[in-house]
């Protein structure tokens, strides 16, 4: 059955975009094979609508020829949501080889732009659907302290790349970091406790932001809620094992070489992350 859809989706996304949307997608994909940024200007108004935007982040997807193990969700607060004119959230599929667990390295020259955001991470340990209660959804899932590395196709990207233009690159995603996985609810005994996790991220012992949860869209499982039923309209929901980076508790700063911590508290440790030139 997932191969099923998953071949209505590609025909839908070959059938569907024009000439010129097709080959956006095909260029995305060269940038990010070859890290080689493409410019703003030579793709806006190629994409003017969402469900297109979509389309070309299938397509794209397609491309990589990678099982999608992840999904991301941005603009996730309504400082973001400003910048990027959007009134609601929007995701981006992760593939597999994108995600990687505390503590790990990650280089530079594998990037282009990148940004660093510090979020939650839950993962579908059963069926998730748009019906779930916030506590059935606790009750569905793992969850793990996240920092996130957003990363776009475009030069000079942050933050005036277009809405549309964001979607298509698959919402700028670059890599998910996540730490320790525990059962949601031994880690939280009501959905309003999620709303208070505090995370202070730092570069080579210095505190560069600190930020509360609230920020997403007043607690995490808004965001995680917000993307089953979007998935689950469009056709191919979240499926178990599939993990969620849920949206950042700060307006994220630029990635440098140096030793990266995010230290959460409730007990979800550290994300520790080497970044090398």
């Amino acid at each position: 059955m997932e191969g099923l859809i998953m071949n209505q989706t590609q025909t839908k996304a070959a059938t569907s975009l024009t000439t010129k949307q097709a080959k956006f997608a095909q260029e995305l994909f060269t940038a990010y094979s070859t890290r080689t940024p493409l410019n703003m200007a030579d793709w806006e108004g190629t994409v003017q609508d969402e469900a297109t935007a979509y389309l070309v982040q299938e397509r794209l997807t397609q491309l990589k020829e990678e099982k999608v193990a992840a999904y991301k969700v941005s603009l996730t607060s309504a400082e973001t949501q400003k910048m990027f004119a959007s009134t609601s959230p929007l995701y981006g599929a992760q593939v597999a080889s994108r995600l990687r667990q505390s503590p790990t390295e990650v280089s530079l020259s594998e990037l282009m732009e990148p940004l660093v955001e510090v979020e939650l991470e839950f993962r579908a340990v059963q069926e998730l659907k748009s019906t779930d209660s916030l506590t059935e959804l606790m009750e569905k899932t793992t969850v793990a302290a996240g920092l996130e590395v957003p990363d776009s196709r475009f030069k000079d990207w942050f933050p005036t790349l277009s809405k549309y233009l964001v979607m298509s690159d698959a919402a700028v995603g670059g890599l998910v970091l996540y730490g320790t996985e525990k059962p949601t609810t031994d880690v939280f005994k009501t959905p309003e406790e999620l709303a208070q996790v505090h995370c202070e991220l730092r570069c080579n012992d210095r505190k560069l932001k600190e930020g509360v949860s609230a920020e997403v869209l007043d607690n995490p499982l808004n965001s995680l809620h917000w993307l089953v039923t979007k998935l689950e309209q469009q056709g191919h929901p979240l499926t178990v094992g599939q993990l969620v980076s849920t949206g950042t508790f700060v307006l994220p700063p630029k990635l440098t070489a140096g030793r990266w911590s995010a230290k959460f508290d409730h007990g979800l440790g550290n994300v520790d992350v080497t970044v090398t030139k």
